[in-house]
């Protein structure tokens, strides 16, 4: 998220604060709804999901009812399909 606070920053140093703090704060709900996100693809690993904030999507891997792992932040304008495995 890091990239992201310094991407706003240079613009607006509030609203970039503002805006990775309200993207952490998504990303804590998936500690009680994993599965909360739309499903973004399907394999034999498990499920990615991907859950909005504002412009941004997050993307998820589902490994267990008690465990995700955050695969990334992406802006909505960016091309996601590229950069997901």
């Amino acid at each position: 998220m890091k990239e992201i606070l310094d991407y706003i920053a240079v613009e607006n140093p509030d609203a970039a604060h503002k805006v990775v703090a309200g993207i952490y704060d998504r990303v804590q709900v998936l500690q009680e709804f994993p599965e909360i996100g739309s499903i973004y693809r399907r394999d034999s690993a498990g499920t990615i999901r991907i859950l909005l904030y504002g412009h941004y999507r997050i993307a998820y891997f589902v490994k267990s009812v008690s465990a995700v792992e955050i695969l990334g932040i992406f802006h909505g304008a960016m091309n996601i399909d590229r950069l997901l495995p």
